[in-house]
């Protein structure tokens, strides 16, 4: 890896007073949802330290365990610290924001989130690709970053412009700290980006801090909770605007699929594969570059284990719920698919989720194909993270078989 930033080092200096309140994450925790619950509108909680209504205490009590964890991470640094703090507060004043909505407007509990479109697979097989090429029509409606910082009604213009700004101003600190980042994973905010931003439990926190029992408790909760409230999100971006298919993308659905079909159960699963030693190695990278602003050490060969171990069960989970699905609700879309050759993969794509294909589509292809590069080559090399070709091989088994058969369809 290069040296630290500059930006970085500074920064962790400035906020190293701040890192203290690490050892009381109760009352840090309390703080957040205090404020989260005046942000979001949504007064119903305060005064109980929980920021959100009745109703709300394990979607609440999810989010204290999860800071009282990350804040055992003795490799944590200030900016990782703040991170996670930025994290809670996110999620908690989205969730009273909803509230607050439904309550003013009921209608938005009722409104239809038809035949939505999923993006799943491992993290870099061409998913990014893949979610720009279906966001080109006119008939789709994906995410964009600044609406899923902060999802609310149809802003004014005025408001827009202002979200608009304050999501450029989160990535351009976010590059300013971490300027590798966006070669490899390239994000702006007028872009569609992963619902991950939606989903109150995901993986992400573990590309941030080492969380050993945050990683346990992962896989032993129920997520239909979580995708009931992505439902909710969707459904207060939706009200007011013209009704179109949703389009949503994240690796990390892959575990969870069986609870994603309970609450979307006409959805449609767009599994993009790749080689899984190449994927693991340029997701381990991945995770490396942004781990860095989070922690003062980072240790390769124990993020390769960790990550090992999260891809290849997540994996196992969603082939597991795949085998009880219909046929016609999973569309596998190898690597090579679309980045070999768009033009010629992208009306195959549209044809196999049911969706029409136009010259205006075709048009758009190429700028949607270079949005997803970075400006410089990635690289990167499974050894550096402890693994081998013959961990994967053995990790990811009954994948590669499922793999196989769909290079020879």
């Amino acid at each position: 890896m290069s040296a630290t930033p500059v930006p970085l080092k500074l920064a962790n200096l400035l906020l190293r007073p701040t890192l203290g309140s690490r050892r009381d994450p109760d009352r840090v925790f309390d703080r957040i949802a205090a404020k989260a619950a005046r942000e979001g509108g949504d007064g119903s909680g305060e005064g109980h330290g929980q920021g959100v209504g009745s109703g709300d205490e394990e979607f609440v009590e999810g989010f204290r365990f999860l800071l009282r964890e990350w804040a055992k991470d003795e490799g944590l640094g200030p900016v990782g610290w703040q991170s996670a703090q930025a994290h809670v507060r996110r999620h908690l004043t989205n969730r009273a924001r909803f509230r607050r909505l439904i309550a003013e407007n009921p209608a938005i509990a009722e409104e239809p989130v038809e035949k939505p479109v999923f993006v799943v697979g491992l993290p870099r097989t061409a998913s990014t690709l893949t979610h720009g090429v279906l966001s080109l029509s006119d008939d789709h409606r994906c995410p964009l970053l600044w609406e899923l910082l902060a999802p609310d009604l149809e802003p004014s213009p005025e408001e827009r412009r202002k979200r608009i700004t304050t999501a450029r101003r989160v990535l351009d600190g976010s590059h300013l700290l971490s300027p590798r980042f966006r070669d490899i994973h390239p994000m702006t905010a007028e872009g569609p980006e992963e619902c991950t931003f939606l989903l109150p439990h995901a993986l992400v926190p573990l590309s941030q801090a080492h969380i050993p029992a945050y990683h346990a408790w992962h896989f032993e909760r129920d997520f239909v909770p979580d995708y009931r409230h992505l439902k909710r999100a969707l459904q207060v971006l939706q009200y007011g605007r013209p009704r179109r298919r949703w389009v949503l993308k994240s690796p990390f659905h892959t575990g969870n699929l069986d609870a994603l079909i309970k609450v979307f159960p006409d959805a449609t699963l767009v599994w993009t594969h790749r080689d899984p030693a190449a994927a693991v190695a340029s997701f381990c990278s991945l995770v490396e570059v942004g781990m860095v602003t989070s922690r003062r050490e980072v240790d390769p060969h124990g993020l390769g284990a960790t990550w090992l171990d999260l891809l290849s069960r997540s994996v196992q989970r969603g082939l597991a719920a795949r085998a009880g699905m219909p046929r016609e609700a999973v569309v596998d879309v190898p690597y090579s698919s679309l980045g070999a050759d768009p033009a010629a993969g992208a009306p195959k794509l549209y044809d196999a989720i049911g969706a029409r294909w136009t010259e205006a589509d075709a048009a758009r292809l190429p700028a949607a194909a270079t949005r997803s590069k970075g400006s410089r080559p990635h690289r990167y090399d499974l050894a550096r993270y402890g693994l081998t070709p013959a961990d994967i091989e053995s990790a990811f088994a009954d994948y590669n078989a499922l793999r196989a058969e769909v290079d020879r369809a």
